[in-house]
C-alpha cells in the first residue's frame, strides 16, 4: 500500500505551477543558503561532542561524513534539477515510490529541519551565554540549559527561534539577503580560528588518536559514532532543493548550490578540527567503569561542572582560543557566532516551512497550511506553526541528543532519494536530466549503504525515538492524508 499512488513528475511540476511560490533566488543565494545552513551548530559546537565520543579520531569521523554527504549531494542534484519544486525529498519520493513512502519522508523530515533548528538555537545560546558571563551579566543558571542538561529552561534558545520565525514570515528575499551577510562574518570568523590555532597544534596532542575505537552499532560512542553525529555539521545543504521553486534558472542553479556549497565547507571543516585537537587536545571524559560518558546526559553534566577540557564546552571554538590566551579573539569569535547561528535556524526553519506547504498542497495536510500571506508572499501560517516548535524544543533538550534525532531522520531521507535516482534511471531512462550524475550504478548504492551505516551507529534511543515518530506519522497517514490526498481524490489544490 506504501508503494501505491505514485505521482506522474509532470503532474508534480504541473500542481506546483498552479500555487506557485514567487521565483527570486539565483546561483549564489542557492549556495549561501546552503553554507549557511551547513556552517553552524555543527563545527561551533557539536566539536566538543565529537571529540568526547571519538577523541582526537574525530578528524576520521568528519571525513567519513563528508564523504556520504558527497555522494548523496549528486542524488539530490540529479533529482533536483530534474524536478524543481519545492519539497526536497518528500517530493521526489511522491514522485518515484508513491504516496505512502513520500508521507514516511516527509514526516522523517520533520526531524532533520525542525529539530535542526532547535539544535542551532541550543549552540547559539551556549556562545551567547558565554558571551554575557564573560561581560558579567550572564542570566541564572536555570534559564541557560534545558532540564537533562543542568537548568530548567534555555531562554535565549526559546528566544532566538521566535526571532527567526518572524524573519521567515516578512519575506524570503529579505531573509537571503539577511543570511549571506550573516554567512561571510562566519566564514571571516572560522578564518581568523584557524589562522590562530594552527600554529599551535603540538603532535602529542593527537595521541592517543582512537581512545575510543571505532565504536559499536547503536552504541553512539567511538569514530563510527561520532561520525553519526558529526553527520549534523553537514546536514543542511539539501536545504537548497527546497528552495527549488523559488529559484531562478534552477536547472543550473541548484547543482551549484548543492555541491558549492558541501565542498567550501568540508575544507574549513577539516582545518578547524585538525587546529581545535592539535591546539588545546581533545580527550574523552571516563566514567567510574573506565568508559566515556554519553554526552547530553546528566552524568556528562555533572563530570563537567569543575572542569575545562574541549569536551565540556558548550563554545568549543571560542573556548579553544581563550585556552591559548587569546581571549579577546575569543570574545570576538563567540560574537561573531552568536551573530551568524541564526542564519542555520533560519535556514532549517525555512526548509521545514517549503516541505510543509508541499504536503499540504498535495492535500496530506490540512490545506490552511499552504496558505500565502497576501502581502509578504510567504507560508505564514506553517512559518508560524513550526517556529513555535523550533522555540519550545530549543528551550528543553541539550544540543547532543537533538544533534543525533536530526540525522535519523536527515539520513533515511537521503537513502530514500539515493534509491529514487537509481528506480528513475531504469523506468525513465530518457527523461531529460539537466544535472546527469555519472557512475550512478556505484555512487547510489554506496551512498545508501553509508547512510544505514551512519544509522546503525546512532545511539539506542535516537533509533527508538526514529521509530516511534515514525509510527505515528503512520496513524496520521491513514487518519487523514490517505482520504483528504488530491492524487486518490482526483482534486487539485484551492
Amino acid at each position: 500500500m506504501l508503494f501505491k499512488r505514485v505521482k506522474p513528475l509532470d503532474q508534480i511540476l504541473a500542481t506546483a505551477e498552479k500555487k506557485a511560490l514567487t521565483r527570486q533566488l539565483g546561483a549564489f543565494q542557492l549556495t549561501m543558503l546552503g553554507i549557511g545552513a551547513i556552517i553552524g551548530t555543527g563545527i561551533f559546537v557539536l566539536t566538543a561532542e565529537a571529540g568526547q565520543k571519538a577523541g582526537p579520531g574525530m578528524m576520521i569521523s568528519f571525513i567519513i561524513a563528508a564523504v556520504v554527504c558527497g555522494l548523496a549531494a549528486l542524488a539530490y542534484a540529479e533529482l533536483a534539477s530534474m524536478v524543481p519544486v519545492a519539497g526536497s525529498a518528500y517530493t521526489y519520493t511522491y514522485g518515484v515510490l508513491g504516496e505512502g513512502m513520500a508521507w514516511i519522508v516527509g514526516w522523517a523530515l520533520v526531524l532533520e529541519y525542525t529539530i535542526a533548528a532547535s539544535t542551532v538555537c541550543v549552540g547559539w545560546s551556549g556562545y551567547v551565554n558565554g558571551l554575557l558571563a564573560h561581560a558579567g551579566f550572564g542570566l541564572p543558571e536555570f534559564l541557560r540549559t534545558g532540564p537533562m542538561d543542568g537548568g530548567t529552561f534555555n531562554l535565549l534558545a526559546f528566544l532566538i527561534g521566535a526571532v527567526i520565525t518572524f524573519l521567515l514570515v516578512i519575506g524570503t528575499s529579505k531573509s537571503a539577503k539577511v543570511n549571506s551577510v550573516l554567512v561571510v562574518v562566519k566564514v571571516l570568523a572560522l578564518t581568523a580560528f584557524i589562522f590562530v590555532a594552527l600554529p599551535a597544534v603540538k603532535d602529542p596532542n593527537f595521541k592517543p588518536f582512537v581512545p575510543n575505537g571505532w565504536g559499536s552499532p547503536m552504541g553512539g560512542i567511538g569514530v563510527l559514532g561520532a561520525a553519526a553525529s558529526i553527520f549534523f555539521a553537514y546536514v543542511g545543504f539539501d536545504a537548497v532543493s527546497t528552495a527549488a521553486e523559488e529559484t531562478k534558472n534552477p536547472n543550473r542553479n541548484i547543482p551549484i548550490g548543492l555541491i558549492g556549497s558541501l565542498g567550501v565547507c568540508t575544507v574549513y571543516y577539516l582545518l578547524v578540527s585538525y587546529s581545535a585537537i592539535g591546539s588545546v587536545g581533545a580527550q574523552p571524559i571516563l566514567g567510574a567503569n573506565g568508559m566515556a560518558l554519553q554526552p547530553g546526559t546528566p552524568e556528562m553534566a555533572a563530570a563537567c561542572k569543575a572542569s575545562e577540557a574541549l569536551v565540556c564546552s558548550k563554545e568549543a571554538l571560542a573556548h579553544v582560543l581563550r585556552m591559548l590566551n587569546h581571549n579577546q579573539l575569543g570574545t570576538f569569535l563567540g560574537l561573531a557566532a552568536g551573530i551568524a547561528l541564526p542564519s542555520v535556524i533560519l535556514t532549517m526553519t525555512y526548509g521545514q516551512t517549503r516541505i510543509f506547504f508541499t504536503m499540504a498542497r498535495d492535500g496530506l495536510l490540512p490545506n490552511f497550511l499552504s496558505k500565502i500571506h497576501p502581502r509578504f508572499h510567504t507560508p505564514h501560517v506553517v512559518t508560524l506553526i513550526t517556529g513555535i516548535f523550533v522555540s519550545i524544543f530549543g528551550a528543553i533538550y541539550p544540543v547532543g541528543q537533538l544533534a543525533d534525532i536530526t540525522n535519523s531522520g536527515t539520513l533515511f531521507a537521503f537513502m530514500m532519494v539515493a534509491i529514487g535516482v537509481m528506480v528513475l534511471r531504469v523506468t525513465q531512462p530518457d527523461r531529460k536530466r539537466p544535472f546527469r550524475m555519472r557512475l550512478v550504478w556505484i555512487v547510489c548504492p554506496l551512498a545508501v549503504l553509508g547512510c544505514l551505516l551512519l544509522f546503525v551507529n546512532l545511539p539506542l534511543k535516537t533509533l527508538e525515538i526514529f521509530f516511534a515518530w515514525g509510527v505515528v506519522g503512520l496513524v496520521v497517514y491513514y487518519l487523514y492524508g490517505y482520504r483528504k490526498s488530491h492524487l486518490a481524490n482526483g482534486t487539485e489544490p484551492t
